[in-house]
């Protein structure tokens, strides 16, 4: 603002003009002086109306004489002078002149007090705002140990909520307060960590000085509950009262704030640095008159955030961002920071993060490979009417949080339903923790489960071991022949299953579990609970969702697809292509009893694509003769020989009967047999003929 925006025409006089009227002048008018100059309208002096009326009452003047009541003690100021320049002349006649040092007029002090009052309390109601939105808690005492600053984080942190604690003592609010003790000693404290209303709070306390006198103290707050994990990232950090006077000088490369109309309230060093400005002096300017190509005051009038824009400043291309101030969801003003002096920064930046991204994606892939499903009902191939049913049944499991307990011979495919379930589930986006209970010996089977403490048994590991369940928190264990496990450990399995939570071996602090339990088992529980084997509280905690899954020969018709499928699997992974099977070794498939289920039949394709070669179909020759000669088996057995024995000396015979026939011809006698060279190689080379 400059001083014409308060100029006043006022009362001016010229000396010669100077008569009794002075008097009568002051008595029809409320202006406390009159200017009088010479002819030229040069400013001699001021005849101030209290100096009239003194000396009315004293009866010492008398008329002629009103030019020894004209003082010198006034201010003279220019018209496009700052109008901060008259604030400390307030108390003195303050006169505006030309540059030829003529009279212009007065200034009206009465507007100027009523403004700068008025800047006061905008400035006072920023600062609050600032105050109240900063996430840490403050609260300042002065040096009479009243309440002079407690902002909405303070109270929201301490229950102070809903009272008035502006002017109360600080021991009337909170009695154990190091405020007093800061106050009293001049000494503050740095991350001081304590619980308040269950929260974990660091506080850091500082006294408050002025010119080498303390004058008050500040705690600031900080609620640490959430931040247990970066809590050696702020080791380094000074007391948060240094960080909250420095924070506008050196949180960001530069920050300014401007009032809802969009005149600058702050600025810190560092900005007004970068513009080549003088930090007081923009302080009350419109904004746009000291930043080029600002938005900031469009912010402070649309309230919308503007995060990453490129602003030219001084030539440069700078990135900025600009936040609207908020009090009671109304905005009040906004803040403009320099986020980025330059554009080289942000690639620099960039770069950092696109290798964490890479480090974060390997870790995700390492952890991935142990935890993750790797079947779906996509991969439970068939259509029968008892697999469909076994299907439905799972994929209503998967939508609910219940134990399930998978049941079926060996090799029929319980742990393709563990996966699918868990992959269709809720849960999935949690681990997937297998074990088998049958494969680990029975000591190292609770440690395995529940994880272990540092120097819980004789070579137990340095810092101690999570078990799998704790892997497991927040998805799914699938438990593996759940029969097999020693009654001690159905009891402390029990435990779990009833309290929710597992203690580690040689620990003494229990952890609270969000897990699901999928068990699956290929004997008959209900018989081993009848024999005392197995506890019956835990099977009935265990069998909530029971599925049964059908054994091979139960769903024969599913063989077709079920080949067809595994050919295609195992072909990748054993590296030799195969065009099919013929209808003739279908036919002996199905009439397999397939005692070993899926997994047998897998078994069986791996051997028979390893025989045939690159591009051929698999023939009755590429199948084991425990499938394909069993009538011809039968036929020759002896009681004194087993099976494979009989089988094995009736394929022999045959071979060397036909090489004998064709004269040692090998190619000749593998077209006889309707089996290939490579085929006919490998039993040669198992029968020891040469």
């Amino acid at each position: 603002m400059k001083v014409k925006d308060y100029i006043d025409r006022g009362i001016c006089l010229r000396e010669q003009n100077l008569n009794e009227n002075v008097i009568n002048i002051f008595k029809g008018s409320e202006e406390e002086f009159i200017t009088v100059t010479d002819k030229e309208k040069k400013v001699l002096g001021v005849i101030l109306k209290n100096t009239i009326y003194d000396m009315l009452t004293d009866n010492t003047l008398s008329f002629g004489r009103i030019e020894d009541c004209i003082i010198s003690d006034f201010k003279t100021i220019q018209e496009d002078d700052p109008v901060e320049k008259v604030i400390k002349y307030l108390k003195k006649p303050i006169i505006v002149v030309d540059m030829e040092k003529k009279y212009k007029g007065k200034i009206n002090t009465k507007k100027i007090t009523e403004d700068y009052l008025r800047t006061q309390q905008y400035l006072t109601n920023e600062f609050n705002a600032i105050i109240d939105s900063t996430y840490n808690g403050i609260l300042a005492i002065n040096r009479d140990q009243e309440i002079v600053v407690c902002n909405d984080s303070a109270e929201n942190i301490l229950g102070l909520e809903g009272q008035k604690n502006i002017g109360r003592n600080i021991q009337e609010v909170l009695q154990e307060c190091r405020l007093v003790k800061v106050l009293e000693s001049g000494k503050g404290a740095l991350g001081r960590e304590k619980v308040l209303n269950n929260r974990n709070l660091s506080i850091n306390t500082t006294p408050v000085v002025k010119d080498g006198e303390i004058v008050g103290a500040v705690a600031i707050f900080q609620d640490i509950s959430n931040l247990r994990k970066v809590k050696k990232a702020l080791e380094a950090e000074k007391n948060a009262t240094e960080v909250l006077r420095n924070i506008i000088n050196n949180a960001y490369d530069g920050i300014v704030v401007v009032n809802k109309d969009g005149y600058i309230t702050m600025m810190n060093e560092p900005y007004a640095q970068f513009l080549g400005v003088e930090r007081k002096k923009v302080i009350g300017k419109h904004v746009t008159e000291v930043i080029e190509g600002t938005r900031v005051h469009l912010v402070a009038k649309t309230g919308k955030e503007e995060f990453g824009q490129i602003q030219k400043i001084r030539d440069k291309n700078v990135v900025v961002m600009r936040t609207p101030i908020l009090k009671k969801s109304k905005v009040i003003g906004a803040i403009g920071k320099i986020l980025f002096k330059d554009l080289n920064e942000i690639n620099v930046l960039a770069s950092k993060i696109s290798q964490i991204e890479k480090e974060l994606k390997y870790y995700k892939n390492a952890l991935k490979e142990v935890s993750e499903t790797k079947y779906s009902f996509d991969n439970i191939v068939g259509k029968s009417n008892k697999l469909t049913e076994t299907k439905y049944l799972a994929q209503k499991a998967c939508h609910t949080s219940s134990n399930v307990l998978i049941r079926g011979e060996s090799g029929t495919g319980k742990e393709l339903f563990a996966h699918a379930i868990h992959g269709s589930s809720k849960r999935n986006m949690g681990p997937f923790i297998k074990v088998n209970c049958a494969a680990i010996p029975d000591e190292l089977l609770e440690s395995e489960l529940f994880g272990y403490e540092e120097g819980a048994f004789t070579g137990a590991k340095k810092g101690g071991k999570i078990g799998k369940f704790e892997l497991a928190n927040g998805g799914s264990i699938f438990l593996d022949e759940i029969g097999d496990m020693p009654q001690s450990m159905q009891a402390k399995l029990l435990r779990v299953l009833q309290e929710k939570e597992v203690e580690r071996v040689g620990g003494t602090k229990s952890i609270k579990l969000d897990v699901r339990i999928i068990a699956a088992t290929n004997r008959d529980l209900e018989e081993m609970v009848k024999n005392n084997q197995f506890r019956e509280d835990l099977y009935y905690r265990l069998n909530v969702m029971s599925i049964n899954v059908p054994a091979l020969r139960d769903r024969i018709e599913d063989l077709d697809h079920l080949v067809e499928y595994l050919l295609f699997k195992l072909s990748k992974r054993v590296g030799n292509y195969v065009s099919g099977i013929s209808k003739e070794a279908i036919k002996w498939l199905k009439t397999y009893s397939w005692p070993g289920n899926v997994r047998e039949l897998e078994n069986v394709l791996e051997r028979a694509i390893n025989l045939v070669d690159y591009g051929k179909k698999i023939e009755i020759e590429n199948l084991p003769m425990h499938i394909t000669n069993m009538d011809r088996g039968l036929s020759t057995m002896k009681e004194d020989k087993p099976l494979r024995k009989i089988l094995d000396e009736a394929e022999k015979e045959a071979i060397l009967k036909c090489l004998k026939k064709v004269g040692g011809n090998r190619t000749k006698a593998a077209k006889i047999l309707d089996i290939s060279r490579s085929s006919l190689y490998e039993k040669l080379w198992r029968y020891g003929i040469n």
